[in-house]
């Protein structure tokens, strides 16, 4: 039943916007552009690159996410009437309110006049740093709304959302060098795309596995199972860790041993060790807490990259 009984008005009203983004895990996913980036350049761009680049990825997370709700209405509406209205819940997505087009707290065409004018600002600055990027961007707006759309078609979708993840990382290097190396983008893509898919997409899944079969979505934990989905999250996670070693490889950066240790110590902390408790025990509350500090993955990662560089 769609709530209408708290009224929302000034800051608290502005606030509903920033929730329809989910701008607190938005700000932590900018962090993987800047580390794509900087791997790849081995230095800090120019303060011009940086502002425009922070601006302009700041802008189109915020755009993404909020499509996800705009394209998702009517199924997020359907969910809570199946479902009930969404409770706060201990994961990045639900601190703040979940899915307020859906509660009716605005409207779908506010929804939708937001993501307009943030898309509109990323295209803008993804025009100064690399005309490339644009396309990137709006590959990643179209993999987003084909990934909603295949909720009730099929759970390879969660392929998909690996590439709609990985296009900021993309966008990031070729906002630095407007030639970079292939084999590296690959290297990168592979490396967040099992990132994604084992500690953001099928963990998030788990935890939404009972709305999701009252829903008939087609999600990896509904269709395959607890069992094999518990597989597959461990397998991709430790599979990202691999691949972050070939990354550095390419990197121009010389990580000495200490910086080695801190890179494969953050992947085995933060995703690898939590999604071998998910594995041994089946229980929601790993699959949340294993998405809840895989998220801190890539601003983990970034730091270490910084210091790096500024030592």
């Amino acid at each position: 039943m769609t709530q209408l009984s708290i009224p929302f008005t000034g800051l608290a009203r502005f606030k509903l916007f920033w929730a329809l983004s989910r701008t607190p895990h938005g700000l932590l996913d900018m962090a993987t552009p800047a580390l794509g980036a900087l791997l790849w350049l081995g230095r800090f761009p120019s303060f011009e690159v940086v502002i425009l680049g922070l601006i302009t990825t700041f802008a189109g997370y915020t755009a993404v996410y909020a499509l996800n709700d705009v394209i998702d209405y009517r199924v997020d509406k359907e969910k809570i009437r199946l479902c009930g209205t969404p409770g706060s819940r201990c994961d990045l997505d639900a601190v703040m309110l979940r899915h307020p087009m859906a509660q009716g707290y605005l409207s779908f065409k506010e929804g939708l006049l937001w993501t307009v004018a943030w898309s509109v600002v990323a295209v803008m600055g993804a025009y100064r740093l690399n005309p490339v990027c644009i396309v990137i961007f709006l590959a990643g707006c179209i993999l987003e709304t084909i990934y909603c759309l295949l909720l009730k078609v099929t759970h390879l979708r969660t392929l998909v959302s690996g590439g709609v993840k990985t296009a900021g990382a993309i966008a990031g290097v070729f906002a630095v060098d407007p030639n970079p190396s292939p084999l590296y983008l690959i290297m990168l893509f592979l490396w967040l795309f099992c990132w994604e898919i084992g500690g953001q997409n099928v963990p998030n899944d788990w935890t939404d596995i009972d709305e999701d079969r009252n829903l008939s979505a087609r999600t990896i934990p509904v269709q395959l199972g607890s069992e094999s989905a518990n597989a597959i999250i461990l397998a991709s996670l430790i599979i990202a860790v691999i691949l972050s070693g070939i990354v550095f490889y390419f990197s121009p950066i010389s990580f000495e041993l200490p910086f080695v240790v801190a890179f494969f110590a953050t992947g085995l902390c933060l995703f690898v060790l939590p999604a071998f408790l998910l594995y041994r025990t089946s229980e929601p509350r790993y699959a949340m807490a294993l998405f809840n500090l895989a998220s801190y993955y890539p601003p983990a990662m970034l730091a270490i990259v910084i210091i790096r560089i500024a030592t």
